[in-house]
């Protein structure tokens, strides 16, 4: 890696860390190149605008949730397996950063009525997202593991809401049980959806086509 390269590396992530402790809002290139000891022209030199310090922020902290949390989860078996491991990911994920912050939460919190690329960069981030989930849910329905009528949409709706209570509960009550009870909180959901083994049906499979 080049100098360049390495300087703006080690940037960025001095700038992941401030913005998990202080917000987005709160990643100013003076507190940065404080951090780094290096000058304002330096900082910028690496990160023309705070707009685009903050969005590459974001693209690195999407970078590591799919690392951190989709990735390992895609290695389970298709079907409720897969859902499963995916969302329990996402919850050890968020209970760790109670000790900080989520950037996807707190930037939703500084975002949510401030329109501008930022904004644009993490809505579409959440809206990816939740598209994998959606996508993991009909895979659980074409496994014959969900019932036929479930819509991914409000079950994504429903995990959503477990996280966030998760994150509000462990961050800001710290309360020690918040994440059993957002595991426990899942596994009722998913039971609400759930074809009972006896009455599954056969997963769907794809026939190929001669060209």
């Amino acid at each position: 890696m080049r100098k360049g390269e390495q300087t703006r590396s080690a940037i960025l992530a001095a700038a992941c860390e401030l913005a998990a402790r202080d917000g987005l809002e709160g990643l100013t290139i003076g507190a940065l190149a404080e951090r780094m000891g290096m000058s304002k022209s330096g900082v910028f030199a690496h990160f023309g605008s705070r707009e685009d310090l903050q969005i590459a922020v974001l693209k690195a902290y999407e970078l590591r949730f799919v690392e951190d949390v989709l990735r390992p989860g895609l290695e389970a078996p298709r079907g409720l397996a897969r859902l499963r491991a995916i969302f329990g990911n996402w919850l050890d994920r968020t209970a760790v950063e109670a000790a900080s912050a989520c950037i996807w939460i707190s930037g939703a919190t500084e975002y949510d009525d401030r329109p501008g690329p930022v904004r644009d960069e993490l809505v579409g981030m959440v809206k990816s997202w939740q598209r994998e989930l959606v996508r993991a849910i009909r895979q659980a329905v074409d496994t014959g593991e969900l019932r036929a009528d479930t819509d991914p949409g409000e079950l994504v709706f429903d995990l959503y809401g477990v996280i966030l209570v998760l994150h509000h509960d462990a961050r800001l009550m710290e309360s020690p049980d918040a994440p059993a009870r957002a595991r426990r909180a899942f596994d009722r959901l998913i039971a609400s959806y759930a074809v009972p083994a006896p009455h599954r049906r056969p997963a769907r499979t794809v026939r190929a086509v001669a060209s």
